[in-house]
């Protein structure tokens, strides 16, 4: 088994951070449970694994650069996952047709590479974000149609942005952009039984439902969301300078 992750923050693990400030994220404790499960089957080897996803790519480079490097590995992957667009859904004047156009030009180069591809839709962040509703209309008809490729071209599809659960505050990160620690657990759970490792998504407790309180929004919105808008301005990047977390294969016993 060599599985390689392709994607954007969502896939990088933003939000899940370590003591040590890198961050794990739902791909690589998707690598961690195939390995503890005995992948690959029969070999008693380690999974070896690949994340060359970036927090803040667009899908445009993440087609045209991740997917080329993703198939270009020595050896070559056995699987990959894919997601991408949630940052162009943020975006005005964003082409929905345009994002599910290269999300088929990467299907057709994975498939003509021979590779098992996972496809994916990101969680649903939209209920606590500004323009949440625009946010959410955009993000549930790429959606909409990443599932209609995975069907045209049977392929695992596994829909993280359907899932209602994840939508609960406890499974996100203080910006609320980015899932925390228990969502990427969740996510790595759906994928794993989409995979045909069957085990209970984790699911955190109920909590009592809380208002937003005036000095909590002002600092979030001082916090995370100016920053964010900075960034629009000046034409950057959370993801400038970055390259991804494992651009060649580790093993993971």
């Amino acid at each position: 088994m060599r599985y390689v992750a392709i994607g954007d923050s969502f896939t990088e693990g933003v939000g899940d951070e370590l003591p040590d400030g890198t961050v794990r994220g739902w791909a690589d404790l998707v690598a961690e449970g195939l390995a503890g499960s005995g992948e690959p089957a029969g070999t008693g080897g380690p999974v070896h694994y690949a994340n060359l996803a970036v927090r803040g790519r667009l899908l445009d480079s993440i087609v045209s650069e991740q997917v080329p490097a993703a198939l270009g590995l020595t050896p070559a992957p056995t699987l990959v996952t894919f997601n991408g667009g949630g940052n162009d859904v943020m975006r005005p004047g964003v082409e929905l047709q345009q994002l599910l156009d290269l999300t088929e030009l990467a299907v057709r180069q994975v498939a003509d590479a021979g590779v098992r591809l996972v496809l994916l839709a990101g969680a649903d962040p939209s209920e606590r974000l500004p323009f949440g509703r625009t946010i959410h209309r955009r993000a549930a008809a790429l959606t909409d149609g990443v599932a209609e490729l995975a069907a045209r071209y049977q392929l695992t599809f596994v829909n993280a942005f359907a899932d209602a659960e994840l939508r609960r505050p406890q499974y996100w990160s203080a910006d609320r952009l980015h899932l925390g620690p228990a969502g990427h657990r969740r996510v790595a759970g759906l994928v794993l039984a989409a995979l045909g490792h069957p085990g209970a998504a984790h699911q955190v407790e109920a909590a009592a439902p809380t208002g937003r309180r005036l000095p909590a929004e002002l600092r979030y919105y001082r916090e995370h969301v100016l920053p964010w808008l900075h960034r629009r301005v000046r034409g950057r990047s959370s993801g400038d300078g970055r390259t991804g977390k494992y651009p060649t294969w580790i093993a993971i016993e």
